[in-house]
């Protein structure tokens, strides 16, 4: 076995003794730091996961922001209708797509649990095992999902409220080319989910750095039709997208089947059907999914509100968004460890440390929101401009970015302190909580804004309620303390 590998995943828990499994004092916990452990132990431990995870979603959502500012560079400044036709039919495909993912999103959060609750143990073989039930279920869900997905693209793109033609035909090419790519995304996410559990991030950062490389070369080429590649427009940003995926799932795998000290998938052992594992994953995964339909259908549903605008507001909220899932970064990030961390806290039995854990990551990203909200309160506009040149669009996004900046410590804390929960395997709470808001307070906020006049502004502001409901009841939840007291089927399996 390799030392240093081992010593790359250790923290401060590894040196403590196992706790007890006595409830009441689960309860009990204050979040006062255990003896002989020091506050830099806590943060150095959190930043170790954070910042490869940091990198690793910054530049994935920088590579996000590259496709859109290229795409929306087509026809240039003699012809920016063109880029902001383009810009729409890209966001028209986001939800229908992550709305097809939400399985396999769902499923990796519970591949992340159990893997972090086995680490804390030490648990090796149990959580290899939930590595490939976990690549078993991606695997057969990925392919049903990815048929069904392209026989009804154009469909789905109609639905989300495209009435261009044009608009239309790109929109539907971009989402099958996706779709037709999917299988190797989604077996990388639940690669990726694995590693974190253990609190490997620097793996998963290397192989999405290098895909993200791959997507922007890709891009330059398949787009404009540069040394003698096809003009593609934006069907040629989605296919550089799957390819520069189907990259970061060769290295995946090699990294997997390689072994990082603690995890090692071997292929020998079979993807069998395990009753005990796969019931643990549905116990967290399904509630899980549960958030992800609903938060979809929120979302589909407040995204055809704006669609309803017309083509410059929607692509001008399409740019809002992206940056906006840039400042999430921090909050994913910093939720990486908290999921990690909380989740190998107590499958070693340590409520006190996934309480510390938890609030120090929640103490770190607030502090880094703050920083955000400020750069997006004096250059939102300038930012916006570099998606598309059309004064309507600038004036328009720079306004919206002071929504933008006013959430961002709320954002922050409240995927943090939800990443905890879901570590923790508290997946049925989070799913109600993403019901209550994003399904019913931000859509028909959304539309009774916008039926008054409020126009995009009002969408934004439902928006803003969201945050700010979801991050209050999130934290209320965390307080309570209940999600220390969760127990799954694996945890009786011997060390």
């Amino acid at each position: 076995m390799n030392t240093t590998k081992k010593s790359r995943l250790s923290t401060t828990l590894d040196r403590l003794p196992v706790g007890t499994d006595d409830l009441n004092d689960n309860l009990r916990v204050t979040g006062k730091l255990p003896d002989g452990v020091h506050i830099k132990e806590i943060f150095r431990d959190l930043i170790k996961i954070a910042w490869p995870s940091f990198v690793e979603l910054i530049l994935t959502q920088l590579t996000s922001m590259a496709d859109l500012m290229m795409v929306g560079s087509i026809g240039g400044s003699a012809h920016p209708e063109m880029g902001t036709m383009a810009l729409s039919a890209v966001g028209l495909t986001t939800q229908p797509k992550f709305l097809l993912m939400t399985a396999i999103i769902a499923m990796n959060t519970g591949v992340t649990a159990i893997v972090a609750r086995h680490k804390g143990i030490g648990n090796k073989e149990e959580a290899n095992l939930a590595v490939r039930q976990g690549i078993l279920f991606t695997f057969l869900s990925t392919i049903l999902l990815s048929v069904v997905g392209i026989i009804f693209s154009r469909p789905l793109v109609i639905f989300m409220g495209s009435k261009e033609e044009t608009v239309t035909l790109w929109a539907t090419q971009y989402l099958q080319i996706q779709l037709a790519g999917f299988l190797t995304m989604a077996l990388t996410s639940t690669i990726t989910a694995s590693l974190r559990g253990v609190g490997d991030s620097r793996s998963s950062m290397i192989y999405n750095m290098i895909a993200n490389v791959v997507n922007v070369i890709f891009n330059y080429l398949l787009i404009y039709g540069k040394f003698g590649f096809p003009e593609m427009g934006v069907a040629g940003a989605s296919l550089a997208t799957v390819i520069g995926q189907l990259v970061a799932f060769c290295i995946a795998v090699y990294i997997i089947l390689k072994g990082n000290g603690f995890l090692k998938l071997e292929l020998k052992k079979g993807f069998r059907f395990n009753k005990k594992t796969m019931s643990d994953l549905l116990n967290i995964g399904l509630p899980s999914m549960g958030e992800q339909l609903v938060m979809r259908i929120g979302m589909i549903i407040f995204s055809m509100t704006v669609a309803s605008l017309g083509t410059v507001a929607f692509a001008t909220h399409q740019v809002c968004m992206n940056i906006q899932a840039l400042s999430f970064m921090t909050g994913q990030a910093f939720a990486v460890s908290a999921t990690s961390l909380v989740g190998q806290s107590l499958g070693k039995k340590r409520p006190d440390m996934a309480q510390v854990y938890a609030s120090k990551c929640q103490t770190l990203g607030m502090g880094v929101g703050v920083i955000l909200a400020v750069i997006f309160i004096f250059f939102g506009s300038d930012i916006v401009g570099l998606y598309n040149s059309s004064p309507d669009v600038i004036k328009m996004g720079g306004n919206i970015m002071l929504f933008v900046a006013f959430v961002q410590p709320f954002q922050a804390s409240q995927f943090i302190l939800a990443g905890g929960l879901r570590g923790a395997g508290d997946t049925k709470t989070t799913a109600l909580i993403i019901m209550l808001t994003s399904m019913i307070l931000r859509p028909v906020l959304a539309l009774i804004l916008v039926k008054a006049g409020m126009g995009i502004f009002g969408a934004w502001i439902a928006l803003v309620a969201d945050q700010l409901l979801r991050s209050l009841l999130v934290f209320m939840r965390y307080k309570s303390g209940k999600w220390k007291l969760i127990k799954l089927k694996s945890d009786t399996a011997k060390a």
